[in-house]
């Protein structure tokens, strides 16, 4: 039997230790290759040599290893934000800002000069169009939506701007971007346009704000004016119904009397043809009765009653009171 060395024990091993080194190499690369896992706010779009195989959900996932099926993580469930004429270098309790003019200063419609700030808040709906269809996605976000902005604010007056056509060109800056995004394919949703400082340029600051301090105080006065209004018209109204219900009330209630007397008079006629004169006679008692009815001093005698001596009492208080 041959002598074998160590050095040749060596060279034969070398060659054994090396390929399961390598082979134990290209295991772990298959296994680290082979698997991915999405978060919840996440969806995975998988390609197999390039081409677009599907869209995975949230969890662990496994796929074919050695770069055959690569896979894309989109976050489709975060409302992401882009911000237009100004940059956030700090946030939080005193939040710190760069003005960017080259974005913010725009032409209007009645060739003024204004400086726009605005933020666009979106969120991907379609991760396959939003992986392959645009290649600059984030520049052709900024892009369309500069343009928007530019166009809706050309078409108005720097007063309307900066007052009552605030709300209408977010409305509609968020329609035309949603179009125009729809037609490139990019598979986003715009959910809101929000403009923010809106001020006209610094040399003419002062002359604006005097404006819209004139507006503040017309607006102010128009207001009171309407709550003086809401607050007189019902009462007047309620004034005038309570004076219609009354007059009515008051027309029923003549009328009522009149019919009761017309009833009245017409049971008493009947008993007059009856008996004319013991009606007479009764309403010529009626009468007296009704007339001296509050009387205290008068003391009423037949003019035809014969053997009467009148007497005054001298002694009554109200012959006192005026003997005196």
């Amino acid at each position: 039997m041959r002598n074998v060395t160590p050095s040749k024990i060596t060279m034969l091993l070398n060659p054994v230790i090396i390929g399961l080194v390598m082979l134990g190499l290209l295991v772990l690369t298959m296994l680290g290759t082979s698997f991915y896992i999405i978060d919840q706010t996440e969806e995975g779009v998988v390609t197999r040599f390039g081409k677009y195989l599907t869209t995975t959900g949230p969890g662990l996932h496994f796929k074919l290893p050695l770069g055959i099926d690569k896979h894309y993580v989109v976050n489709v469930k975060t409302v992401q934000t882009e911000q237009f004429g100004f940059r956030t270098l700090k946030s939080g309790i005193s939040s710190v800002y760069a003005n960017q003019s080259s974005e913010s200063t725009m032409l209007t419609g009645d060739l003024n000069i204004v400086e726009v700030e605005w933020i666009i808040q979106y969120r991907i709906i379609d991760p396959k169009a939003w992986t392959f269809n645009v290649l600059e996605r984030t520049a052709t976000i900024r892009d369309v939506s500069r343009s928007a902005i530019n166009m809706l604010v050309g078409d108005r007056a720097i007063m309307d701007i900066m007052g009552p056509e605030r709300n209408a060109i977010e409305a509609a800056g968020t329609e035309f971007m949603n179009e125009t995004f729809r037609g490139y394919g990019l598979g986003i949703d715009v959910i809101a346009v929000k403009l923010q400082n809106i001020d006209p340029p610094g040399g003419v600051q002062e002359a604006f704000d005097d404006v819209n301090k004139a507006e503040q105080d017309m607006n102010r006065l128009i207001n009171e004016g309407q709550q003086a209004y809401n607050a007189e018209i019902p009462k007047a109204k309620g004034q005038a119904e309570q004076h219609i219900l009354e007059a009515q009330g008051y027309a029923t209630e003549r009328v009522n009397n009149a019919k009761g007397e017309v009833s009245r008079f017409n049971l008493v006629y009947d008993e007059y043809k009856k008996a004319p004169e013991v009606t007479r006679q009764r309403l010529y008692y009626e009468m007296i009765e009704k007339v001296f009815k509050d009387d205290k001093g008068t003391t009423i005698i037949d003019r035809n009653f014969n053997n009467f001596l009148p007497l005054k009492d001298l002694n009554s208080s109200s012959e006192t009171q005026r003997s005196r």
